[in-house]
């Protein structure tokens, strides 16, 4: 591998990396408060559909840095839709989690 393509790939796995983590915060916010309601499923939909198209694609062009950060984003994506329908289940009003104490 020439120096420019080992460049360009340790940029697309940074990329993948902070691609991967756009979804944390949202997950970690919807298990602390337990509240999926800002949420909108339809979006979900799409993004996971996305995000199996890029894993196709990835797997087709052997590409580490798409499958890496749409693999982490596709499980991300199916734990909020976990959560949308699991916390919605419990019918209970939205609870935050008490702060950890140090």
């Amino acid at each position: 591998m020439n120096p420019s393509a080992s460049i360009l790939s340790t940029i697309g796995l940074v990329a993948a990396v902070l691609s991967a983590l756009t979804f944390l915060p949202q997950v970690v916010h919807t298990w602390q408060t337990r509240s999926a309601n800002g949420l909108s499923g339809p979006m979900l939909a799409i993004g996971a559909s996305s995000m199996i198209l890029w894993l196709v694609y990835g797997l087709y062009e052997h590409n580490l840095p798409i499958l890496l950060g749409n693999a982490v984003n596709l499980l991300f994506t199916l734990l909020l839709v976990f959560f949308k329908h699991h916390f919605r289940r419990l019918g209970e009003p939205a609870k935050p989690l008490p702060a950890p104490r140090a």
